[in-house]
């Protein structure tokens, strides 16, 4: 057990400096890429309009249990392979890790969207944050171009960046790459309208499940980011924020780093909004703080989650010092 904690570790610390190299995936596919390529596959042969609801929900479920399995597969496929490398073949299992942990490419990202406003105003950071979120960046103000980011930043911590690591402790990389295969299809096909509402059900309620643990484990850390970003208070609003607030987002789990974020930064988010051209309309999360988000939340974000991802890698490593010990 204290390998894979030490394994992990070293992921981490090796996607929070080099993150994803466009120069190699720009030659290889991406292993998501891959994933998303099986994903498409099955929807293409198996997701037919003819079909009736149920035969699409059956299809759906057997071919999202199909590809997990075969997931399973490969990670313990890649497991085996690795392992008589000793040292070596362990620290190529941490570079196979750290191409599923997103600390800094989302890092960047959501820079990218406060650089863009600092620098070409609100069409720059409507441009920016239109590659992170699925609303339509036209009907965004400056402080809804901020709170996109941030709640994309508290987000995708917890589903790309927690939920990984978890489910690799678990399980190692056979659980990684189920939970990968999974966060992948439910971002394809796990969409409530009248192509996927059935087809993607088992998805999107399987995924659902495996971020359950994730999602509640990210207020902790967000909570340690805001101490060490923001001070005391901002810690404590953040996990009083969350266990109040959460369960006012639309989704099951992304409420819980939302709302943690808002109350660190004191900011209100959610709220209504536009995807696709249809207006979703939600309470606030931190509904008491300021209404007004500006590009200094951003960057405060950006401290927050950088202190969150530092506190999580020193966690891992205790754990695994604990487990060597013992």
């Amino acid at each position: 057990m204290a390998e894979t904690f030490f394994i992990l570790f070293l992921a981490l610390v090796l996607d929070r400096l080099v993150g994803d190299p466009d120069r190699i995936w720009r030659h290889v596919p991406h292993p998501v890429v891959l994933f998303g390529r099986a994903i498409g596959m099955m929807d293409g042969l198996f997701n037919e309009r003819r079909l009736s609801a149920d035969t699409k929900r059956f299809n759906g479920a057997a071919g999202i249990a199909v590809l997990l399995a075969a997931s399973v597969f490969l990670g313990f496929l890649l497991h085996r392979i690795l392992a008589p490398f000793g040292l070596f073949g362990a620290f190529l299992e941490a570079v196979i890790v750290a191409v599923f942990l997103a600390q800094k490419s989302l890092h960047d990202h959501v820079r990218a969207v406060s650089t863009g406003l600092k620098e070409e105003g609100l069409d720059g950071g409507r441009r920016a944050v239109s590659m992170i979120v699925g609303r339509d960046p036209a009907t965004l103000d400056e402080p809804a171009v901020c709170r996109a980011g941030i709640e994309s930043l508290a987000e995708n911590f917890s589903d790309g960046v927690v939920a990984p690591a978890f489910w690799y402790v678990l399980f190692g990389l056979p659980g990684l790459f189920t939970y990968k295969m999974l966060n992948t299809a439910d971002s394809m096909i796990g969409h409530k309208n009248a192509k996927y509402l059935d087809f993607g059900w088992a998805s999107a309620r399987l995924d659902d499940l495996a971020n359950w643990p994730a999602a509640r484990l990210s207020i902790l850390l967000i909570a340690a980011g805001a101490r060490a970003a923001k001070g005391r208070a901002a810690a404590r609003a953040a996990i009083g924020t969350a266990l109040r607030d959460a369960g006012l987002h639309r989704s099951p789990n992304s409420g819980w780093p939302e709302a943690a974020m808002a109350g660190a930064l004191g900011i209100g988010l959610a709220g209504p909004r536009i995807y696709g051209g249809a207006r979703v309309d939600e309470p606030m999360m931190n509904a008491a703080g300021r209404t007004v988000a500006t590009v200094a939340d951003i960057d405060l974000s950006l401290r927050i989650f950088s202190a969150a991802c530092a506190a999580l890698a020193a966690a891992v490593l205790l754990l695994g010092l604990c487990a060597a010990v013992l």
